[in-house]
């Protein structure tokens, strides 16, 4: 899906302005490329400042905590560097080999991003926790603060500018990368507190602040490996997104209910989603026809959606289906009301009627899918021993 139709302010909008051709067209997917190439570029720059100030000041101080701090924006350099490639590739159009394109790339570099930071903040775990068994005397100077100073304000605006960037072109990598600087915000600030103690005290909590640093960046890490690989194994769409779906294809005159919405995620701005349309039975198939495929090509327009719609014709009057229709809701209801039925119809016999529907089952429901049918088919048989139920199964999707 796009991403936020909000335009960039401050800094961050006058450097897309400057840099980005028509920045305002994010559905492009050569502008949407181009912000993620500026966000890269300048997180390697403003984290390869801060590494060489960090670690000139660290190695003259002694301080673990501040090299530990410096090492950490040298793989934040490397991660931006990692971005800008994976952006770079996900933007690849679709060829026979893939023909959903590329995009989830983006969610692969997010990965490996956080696989990198974790592995540095274990390595800064292994160095302080040498520095509490050899302890050594630190010098801390103004240089030495002022340098952590600025690195905080620094961090801090790359957060903002990732995060505003990330939300505005919809890309998991940025997001991630915002949520890094967050982190690294934190961690600054600890190994500021400890400059300071160390400077007025007698007391040299160095080793620990770099321990807690350690455990921010991996911390850091975790979060954004779990988020990506939700993205990656295929996660249910926010239902902020399918309420909008929803509704705008119920807001269609013509239009009955809707069923078996399914989404899926196959990178930013490249995704795909079907659908049944309940209409009029009694409709021309042509209007009907001609229905769907103006649903599809607005919800196209508005969403940057590429919808499938599958038309489902339905009896509205047949005061017996109607009835059937009603007692078996009912009935389904009884079993549990998070159930749900659609697609049905009923054919009559001289003998018995058998009626034909599907049940939907959340993931979350706590009765067996057989004990569900059993129970359906044994209570409407209850009802009326001409009565049989044929049941297809659906899960919930969205």
């Amino acid at each position: 899906m796009e991403g936020s139709g909000k335009e960039l302010g401050g800094i961050a909008g006058f450097l897309a302005r400057l840099f980005i051709k028509n920045h305002k067209d994010i559905r492009n997917v050569k502008v949407r490329e181009q912000y993620g190439r500026l966000g890269g570029i300048i997180g390697i720059v403003v984290n390869i400042l801060l590494f060489a100030a960090k670690f000139t000041v660290g190695t003259f101080s002694g301080s673990v905590s501040v090299v530990a701090d410096a090492v950490n924006n040298l793989s934040d350099a490397g991660s931006s560097i990692i971005s800008l490639v994976g952006i770079k590739m996900a933007a690849k159009p679709a060829d026979n080999t893939h023909p959903f394109g590329h995009a989830r790339i983006e969610y692969i570099s997010s990965s490996v991003v956080a696989v990198v930071i974790m592995f540095i903040g274990f390595e800064l775990i292994k160095t302080s926790i040498y520095k509490i068994i050899n302890p050594q005397p630190i010098e801390f100077s103004i240089i030495t603060l002022s340098v952590l100073a600025l690195s905080i304000f620094a961090k801090l605006w790359l957060f903002y500018f990732n995060r505003k960037v990330g939300k505005r072109i919809n890309s998991m990598v940025m997001q991630a990368t915002a949520a890094d600087s967050m982190a690294d915000v934190l961690a600054t600030i600890a190994v500021f507190a400890s400059a300071v103690i160390s400077r007025f005290s007698s007391v040299n909590p160095d080793a620990y602040i770099g321990i807690a640093v350690a455990l921010f960046i991996i911390f850091s890490a975790i979060q954004i490996l779990r988020e990506t690989m939700n993205r990656i194994i295929g996660q249910a769409p926010s239902e902020e997104l399918t309420k909008k779906i929803e509704s705008f294809i119920l807001n269609y005159d013509g239009v009955i209910g809707i069923h078996d919405l399914v989404i899926h995620d196959y990178g930013p701005l490249n995704t795909f989603a079907s659908v049944h349309v309940e209409v009029d039975a009694n409709m021309d198939v042509l209007v009907s026809h001609d229905l769907i495929d103006n649903i599809e090509r607005d919800i196209s327009n508005k969403y940057n959606l590429n919808m499938v719609i599958h038309m489902d014709p339905v009896v509205t009057d047949d005061p017996f289906v109607n009835e059937m229709q009603k007692m078996t809701e009912e009935v389904v209801s009884e079993i549990d009301n998070t159930l749900s039925i659609h697609d049905f119809r009923v054919v009559k016999g001289p003998t018995h009627h058998n009626l034909i529907f599907d049940v939907t089952v959340p993931f979350d429901c706590k009765i067996s899918i057989q004990e569900i049918t059993e129970q359906i088919k044994r209570r409407i048989h209850e009802k009326d021993k001409s009565l049989y139920a044929v049941i297809t199964v659906d899960r919930s999707y969205v």
